[in-house]
Order: structure tokens, then sequence, then C-alpha cells
């Protein structure tokens, strides 16, 4: 059997630069929860890419940034627990933007970690000028050695071909971890739920997105009838939260049903019930025990 490239690609960054984007993009699939307000990815999540001359298993991570309590530090700290299982890092930063504080923070965070490393600056597609680019470079290649510097675009796939061509050559020679028909390491119980916490985000606002976790407490197949019946909770810490995702008569919880159902539906392919409840659990972003059971745990 010909040998093959196998190896595992961190996607590394502050919050809000594009990362679950690019996976998504890269794998031709939905794997990884998107919006524009920061801080959406919360796990560790893998995409598998499978080609006949290599399976790349990519790990998107939460944004690193500077945490402020115990429930974003176990956020930044997943993200940095992945620098030494990987063998290679695409660090991922904004075409539009200038240099960040943010960015340069998120950089210093890998600072010791030999891994070899990608700049990916994202969402060229909003630069009139390509040109401008050749000042951010000069900067980032003072702060790093990175192996190659990779302009792309998530949102449109301008540059994901030769972003995935320049990661290949990164890779050691090795075996298929997964099957080559899967695209992700998570169970079909966790993508629902995430699918469910993307419409939070999406339709509220302020505090409330970042308040909630959801858990999913009934996940039934019915094969004769080619449906599966799920039931999850949304899980808040305010009454006042819990009054804003009900909504008026009940409408905004409806509408976030409604969205996430129709978008289970079309990564399971088959009809979908979906019962949603919601529950204040007072606090439980301060409490250890009450967040590992939502799965948010501090890296061993």
């Amino acid at each position: 059997m010909s040998s093959i490239r196998s190896g595992f690609v961190a996607l590394l960054g502050a919050p809000n630069v594009g990362k679950s984007t690019l996976m998504n993009q890269v794998l031709k699939e939905k794997i990884s929860i998107t919006c524009p307000k920061p801080q959406t990815t919360r796990n560790r999540i893998l995409g598998i890419l499978n080609r006949p001359d290599c399976q790349m298993i990519f790990v998107d991570t939460p944004g690193i940034h500077r945490a402020r309590d115990a429930f974003n530090r176990i956020l930044v700290d997943t993200a940095l627990a992945t620098l030494d299982e990987v063998d290679a890092i695409c660090f991922v930063i904004e075409a539009p933007e200038p240099e960040r504080e943010a960015d340069r923070f998120a950089l210093e965070a890998m600072a010791g970690v030999s891994t070899p490393a990608i700049l990916v600056i994202n969402k060229v597609d909003l630069l009139k000028n390509k040109a401008a680019l050749l000042p951010l470079i000069d900067r980032y290649r003072g702060l790093r050695d990175f192996e190659a510097v990779v302009p792309v675009s998530a949102l449109t796939g301008d540059g994901v071909p030769e972003l995935i061509d320049a990661l290949v050559g990164l890779l050691p020679e090795g075996p298929r971890y997964y099957p080559e028909d899967h695209i992700t390491d998570q169970p079909e119980r966790f993508l629902a739920a995430e699918i469910i916490r993307e419409k939070v985000f999406h339709l509220t606002e302020q505090e409330v997105p970042y308040a909630a976790a959801v858990t999913v407490d009934r996940f039934s197949e019915d094969p004769e009838r080619r449906r599966v019946h799920i039931e999850a909770t949304i899980h808040v810490e305010r009454p006042s939260q819990k009054g804003i995702l009900i909504g008026k008569g009940g409408r905004m919880l409806k509408e976030i049903g409604r969205q996430a159902r129709m978008d289970i539906e079309g990564l399971l392919g088959c009809r979908v019930f979906l019962g949603l409840f919601v529950r204040i659990q007072k606090n439980w972003r301060k409490d250890a025990r009450q967040m590992a059971e939502f799965g948010y745990r501090a890296p061993r």
C-alpha cells in the first residue's frame, strides 16, 4: 500500500477571525458553528479532510483572549492544549485589520512552541488592494518564523487549495487515523446541541448567548419513519435571560427551534422533531461542577 501523509493541524488565533468558517470551507461541510459574535467556539472540534495522498485532521479551537473568569480560562486552556498535540498550526488573522493587540496576544501564547506554523490571512475578499498585505506580512514575519504565508477567503474559498497544499508538506508520513468516510469525531448529539447554540448566538444579543449552554436530553431515532426525536434544554443564568430566550408569546424560542431544526435535518438527512426547553442554572459559568456537566472541562 502506498504511503500517505497524515496528521493534525490546529486552527489558532484571536476570537472571531474566521477559524470555524475556514474549517467548514476546507471540509465543504458545516462542522463548526459560526457567528459574527466573538467566542462562539467553546470546544475543541475535529474536522477530517480525506484525500488520496493525505488525511488532514483540523482542530478548531476557541479564540485565544485574555480570560477574566474561570469559564473563559477553560476556553483558552482548551485552545493552547492542542499545541503540543498537533503537527502544524494555522495562525489565522484578518486581512482588513491592522495588527491588533488581540492578534499579538494570541501569537505570544505560541511563544516557545516549535510546531511548524503557517500564517493564514483571512478575509482577503474584503481588500481592494492586495498590496496592502505586504506591510502586514513583514510585521508578522518579524514576530515568528512562519513556514509560509497564505492569503485566503474562508467565505469564498479563494486560497484554500493553496493552504491545503502547503499543509500537506508539513505532515509526516503515517496512517489514516479515521475511516475515510468520517468528517468529524463529534457525535450527532453534540452537533445538534451546537446548532441550537448557534441559533441562540444569531438571534439574541448582549449577555444572553454567552450565558447559554445547551444539553440534549433525548436523541432517539425511528429508522422506519426516517425521523429523529430530539429534546434539548437551553440553560441560562438569570430569569431575565430566560424571558429573552422565550420571547413574547414564545416567539423567540419558536424561531430558534425552527432554524435549528432545519439545519439539523440538513445534517442528518431526515425529518426531525425538536423540542426546546429553557432552564435557569444560576451562575453556572462560575461553578466548576456545573461547567463540567455542560461539557466544559479544563484540559488535563
